[in-house]
């Protein structure tokens, strides 16, 4: 039996704000049954509380980037519990990232509720992917320590729809689609067993969908652009604030993966500082 007239934000709030990993999921899952089944009422002015702290403070031991542990030897179960966990981090970290896009900006199309639980949903399922493997190699979420980089983005952009949709699915999000394809290569290039090729295939499920992923977040980046009366040209001078010499960095770009995603040839030129298109 559905419930009748869930109050979306009030429900959502205790979702993104949960603390168990194990409830938090179940809370998702029977917030977005009702959500899809028209039973949820938007309540109007309602109060969002501030971004404070992560959802995974209480059980994850949060260190800076470059102290988490180093994935060397990929042949390893170590080194496979390493990567797996890294990028189930960012998972986990992408599913209140998507909830807060959510939870957090009033007075949108549905179509942008739609699209950002469509995204905490992916996000869920690709975590519990990452997850399973975990527990296969004998580890678990928690075990290995962590960043909160993602987090600290969605803090800093919490008063900003424009620059929430600059910084997280625009330029951190996209950076998954440069990144993603490096480590299939690595791994690609191992000697073949059964846990790798387990891991390739769940992150070619994550890189495929995360396309979908950039393209909803340059939908309403393009979309607060036209509201705020800007030129999608801010999206530079945003991500310089948060990410000064960004430019600078030398990386290999996943030209198509970004095209695809709502990335224009004017853009990449910009950003690969040659002639890509």
């Amino acid at each position: 039996m559905h419930n009748l007239n869930v109050n979306f934000y009030k429900e959502l709030e205790a979702v993104l704000y949960e603390v168990s990993p194990e409830k938090k999921l179940k809370l998702f899952e029977l917030f977005y049954e009702n959500y899809k089944n028209g039973q949820t009422v938007f309540e109007n002015d309602y109060n969002q509380k501030s971004v404070e702290h992560p959802s995974y403070d209480s059980f994850c031991q949060i260190t800076a980037a470059q102290d988490v542990p180093k994935r060397k030897n990929l042949t390893t179960s170590e080194g496979q519990i390493y990567l797996l966990h890294a990028i189930a981090h960012i998972e986990y970290s992408a599913i209140d990232l998507a909830l807060d896009a959510a939870y957090r900006f009033h007075d949108l199309p549905m179509e942008y509720y739609d699209d950002w639980l469509e995204v905490a949903a992916d996000e869920v399922r690709h975590f519990l992917m990452l997850e399973e493997l975990l527990v296969e190699l004998g580890s678990y979420y928690g075990a290995v320590e962590v960043h909160n980089s993602l987090f600290e983005a969605m803090a800093k952009t919490q008063n900003s729809f424009l620059e929430r949709m600059a910084v997280v699915p625009r330029y951190l999000e996209a950076n998954g689609l440069d990144a993603t394809p490096l480590i299939l290569n690595k791994l690609k290039r191992l000697p073949e067993n059964e846990m790798l090729s387990k891991i390739i295939k769940a992150l070619h499920v994550i890189v495929d969908e995360e396309v979908s992923h950039v393209q909803k977040g340059d939908r309403w980046f393009s979309f607060a652009c036209e509201k705020e009366g800007k030129s999608k040209d801010v999206y530079f001078e945003i991500i310089d604030k948060y990410y000064p010499l960004w430019l600078g960095k030398k990386k290999e770009l996943n030209i198509e993966a970004r095209k695809e995603a709502g990335f224009t040839c004017k853009e990449l030129q910009t950003m690969a500082h040659k002639d890509v298109c």
